[in-house]
């Protein structure tokens, strides 16, 4: 059974606004949640993790601002207090990190170091 808990990562209104507008395209599966996580990997070491999965058993299940979000309790440790923007500049557009708790990030900001 799911917990529901407050969510450990924030949202800019820039990445609501993203993500909302990919949630409503024609086709987009309803049942899936916005999985925010991290893996090992990338010039620093870990990799984050973000993109439309299905819920896992072990997952902790929160919402942010009517996004149903899903996140391994495990990765807490490494993402707590982050932000999540959405960019969209002359140089990038994208998601972007942004970390309280990386000792060190790559240039193109995908992965990190604790």
């Amino acid at each position: 059974m799911a917990t529901t808990v407050q969510a450990p990562v924030n949202l800019s209104e820039g990445a609501v606004k993203e993500l909302k507008r990919i949630m409503a395209e024609p086709g987009f599966d309803t049942t899936q949640y916005l999985r925010i996580g991290v893996k090992g990997g990338g010039c620093s070491g870990m990799s984050y993790m973000l993109g439309f999965d299905a819920k896992e058993g072990d997952d902790e299940v929160f919402e942010i601002e009517g996004i149903p979000v899903v996140m391994k309790k495990a990765h807490g440790l490494y993402l707590f207090g982050m932000t999540i923007d959405f960019e969209h500049g002359l140089n990038a557009r994208g998601f972007a990190f942004k970390n309280p708790n990386a000792s060190s990030t790559c240039g193109c900001g995908s992965s990190f170091a604790v």
